[in-house]
């Protein structure tokens, strides 16, 4: 009895032992820090307030503020519903995905196309591209790094960090100036190792709207002949800069004539109004047929150990949108549209915040392009907007104009005009922490311009 005892005692030990180590496995484990797009978006959930506005999701907002499912969009669905496209499979449906992709981006009648000097792979989306070319260049070229201009979207640094590849900036915007600071950027092109790997956006560069002109594009090229740089090409907006796809390519189509080697991460989740759908596609040119093949072949050896293969039926509506000419010219219109309206918001807002009488010059947010607008706010003045009219964007002051609508952008103006005339003892907040900000700001009138937000019947 007494064996038994201490049979059943030790027994009893060694499970609890068991418990308490299991329980300690991820003792370690502390939280993520938050992607500030997302931070933002959750902030704004949070807020009961009826006059809220979220700046800071890139993805299109029609004029009610309300998302859009695109003509174009509908008519493929239709047409996928009554085929028996579920009975394809999925490498099928996802070369047709390749292929259109890469038309719409070389061109149709590139020789790349034509020669077939290329590998494509369906990809999550914009992101799931760039995390594929990064462990592409991982596995071949396992002592490079990738130069990331400053600033970029936020998530390019995580992507190529999590697979090892150490990133470094080169200067691209100027903040005094608030625009393109091409001659910088030129320096750090030219000071960086020959054969070194750099990132661009062709198009509405993400954060700041600034792109480069057609002349300042070919010399960036000629610069990267000279250096045997590698571009590689986050394509997340095409149509959202000029409303035109072709002109909206002419980066890469300029890189492409000078005889580059190119990489291509595109996403058609903004501008096919797909964001829920994750369709991208990346892309590398090749010198010829066999090395497309082999290239292909690693490309999906990596795709396979992170996803095997993509959902179909985002595919299967971005592949019709593009290879039938009716829906395509839908389409194209439609991207017209959205882009349109995104530049008549730009002009109504910078009108508006000159009609208040602003000091300052408001002149970058119409010279900027594409869905977001580099505001020059401070951190300081975002928490502000957030605080005191429940207007929500990145810390960095990136305003999404897909959520600027005729109803809500003199509230957003009055707004930014009462956070940048505030008293001048605020500017020393301008290098803290905005989200530990706990101190009295005095408005010159914040007391009429929230009663002019309750008159203003706002339906956000």
């Amino acid at each position: 009895m007494i064996i038994s005892r201490f049979v059943i005692l030790r027994r009893g030990m060694s499970t609890a032992s068991t418990c308490a180590t299991r329980r300690s496995w991820w003792d370690h484990v502390t939280p993520a820090l938050k992607d500030p797009i997302s931070a933002v978006t959750e902030a704004f959930l949070a807020d009961p307030s009826p006059y809220k506005i979220n700046l800071g999701v890139g993805a299109y907002r029609d004029d009610e503020g309300k998302p859009l499912v695109l003509q174009c969009v509908r008519e493929a669905e239709s047409k996928i519903a009554a085929s028996s496209f579920l009975e394809s499979t999925s490498t099928s449906v996802g070369s047709k995905l390749v292929m259109e992709s890469a038309k719409l981006i070389y061109g149709e009648d590139s020789d790349v196309i034509k020669e077939r000097r290329f590998a494509g792979i369906p990809a999550l989306s914009g992101t799931g591209a760039c995390r594929l070319f990064a462990e592409f260049q991982k596995r071949f070229y396992p002592e490079s790094r990738m130069y990331l201009p400053d600033p970029t979207w936020s998530n390019h640094r995580n992507i190529w960090r999590d697979v090892h590849v150490p990133d470094q900036t080169f200067r691209y915007y100027h903040p005094d100036s608030k625009s393109l600071n091409f001659a910088a950027l030129m320096d750090d092109v030219k000071n960086a190792p020959d054969g070194s790997f750099f990132l661009l956006h062709p198009c509405a560069h993400n954060p700041t709207g600034v792109d480069p002109t057609e002349e300042q594009w070919r010399e960036i090229s000629s610069l990267f002949k000279v250096k045997n740089h590698f571009p590689f090409f986050d394509v997340a907006y095409q149509g959202f800069a000029s409303g035109d796809v072709e002109r909206d390519a002419k980066a890469i189509r300029i890189f492409l004539e000078d005889g580059h080697s190119i990489g291509c991460a595109q996403s058609f989740a903004k501008n096919m109004g797909l964001y829920g759908h994750r369709v991208g596609c990346l892309s590398v040119l090749c010198n010829d047929k066999i090395q497309a093949m082999a290239i292909q072949s690693q490309l999906q050896q990596i795709s396979n150990t992170m996803y095997g293969s993509p959902p179909i039926h985002g595919i299967s509506l971005v592949s019709k949108i593009l290879s039938d000419p009716d829906i395509k010219a839908i389409w194209l219109k439609e991207v017209k549209v959205m882009a349109t309206r995104i530049r008549r918001m730009r002009v109504t807002l910078r009108e508006a915040l000159e009609r208040l009488g602003s000091p300052l010059n408001w002149q970058h947010i119409t010279n900027q392009v594409g869905m977001f607008c580099f505001s020059g706010l401070n951190r300081a003045e975002v928490y502000l907007l957030a605080k005191e009219f429940h207007i929500y964007m990145t810390p960095d002051g990136r305003i999404s104009m897909g959520g600027v609508t005729t109803k809500n952008v003199d509230y957003l103006a009055n707004a930014i005009h009462e956070v940048t005339a505030c008293d001048q003892d605020a500017k020393i907040l301008h290098n803290t922490d905005a989200y530990k900000i706990n101190t009295d700001i005095r408005f010159t009138s914040l007391g009429t311009s929230k009663t002019r937000a309750r008159g203003m019947n706002l339906a956000l």
